[in-house]
């Protein structure tokens, strides 16, 4: 139990989903009164859905986990809903939160928010110093006019808000199927449906050079929580581990955890997505 939480309230978009479950849990441990609305109880894609979210709940917090997301597959036949989609969900939490106001708002942004060219490791300052990698431009852009309705909305009305960028994240309940997977748990299936197939090789996308900064799921909840609990400023925050790991080493590791002794065939015609 927390003295903070006691007595408050949250509504957690998105808290059905891989992140989501966990913060609802970690609040629920700390005595918060939570609440996670679905999807169809409240599309907030759709104007006035924020609105009577908040008017039937409100939280003294909200956080707000709702996304459209997929892989680099998905990022190439999908780049219009997740732009739109996305931007709309964001821009209407926002403007309800302030409309309410809530006492506090967490957003979660996007390391496909950075230049294509960010060196590593990826500093917020840097954040506005290029265009994203091509797949991840329209969700990654449409994150970043979160961070700045939130910031204006700050400047001209006060409204209180955290916004953080988790590194790639990984860990129990995460999305295995295809169309929608990112790199861990896309890898992982393929590792161990290859073996129990006597699969002499997988083919996997990209070079493999590229890497990443994987961050597991409870540790990136618990930073959201204390964020909504004591952060009180208006710039973007990293959340990671603050190691890289390459895509090629990446996929070797699962392979042997796994169990799977194939080859691991290197698609360079592919994607590698974000270079690090």
């Amino acid at each position: 139990m927390s003295e903070f939480w006691s007595g408050r309230s949250v509504v957690v978009t998105g808290g059905n989903g891989f992140l989501g479950r966990v913060v609802v849990r970690l609040l629920t441990e700390k005595g918060a009164s939570v609440v996670a609305p679905t999807h169809d109880e409240y599309d907030l894609t759709v104007p006035g859905r924020a609105d009577a979210m908040l008017k039937a709940f409100a939280p003294t917090h909200v956080i707000h986990l709702a996304a459209r997301v997929g892989g680099i597959g998905y990022n190439q036949v999908a780049p219009a809903p997740l732009y739109l989609d996305n931007l709309m969900m964001g821009t209407h939490i926002i403007e309800a939160t302030r409309a309410a106001g809530t006492e506090k708002t967490v957003l979660l942004g996007t390391v496909c928010s950075y230049p294509k060219f960010t060196p590593v490791p990826f500093k917020e300052e840097s954040l506005w110093d290029g265009y994203p990698e091509e797949t991840n431009a329209p969700y990654g852009i449409a994150k970043k006019a979160h961070l700045v309705h939130a910031q204006v909305n700050h400047a001209q009305y006060g409204q209180q808000f955290a916004y953080l960028i988790p590194t790639n994240l990984y860990g129990p309940g995460d999305k295995f199927h295809p169309s929608v997977s990112h790199v861990i748990p896309a890898l992982i299936k393929k590792c161990v449906e290859a073996k129990e197939n006597g699969d002499p090789f997988i083919d996997v996308w990209g070079t493999g050079s590229a890497s990443r900064e994987y961050l597991y799921v409870e540790d990136a909840a618990a930073a959201i929580v204390r964020a909504a609990e004591s952060h009180n400023g208006t710039e973007p925050i990293n959340l990671g581990s603050d190691r890289e790991i390459t895509i090629r080493e990446t996929a070797e590791t699962i392979a042997r955890v796994t169990g799977y002794t194939g080859e691991l065939k290197w698609d360079g015609t592919k994607p590698d997505g974000q270079p690090r």
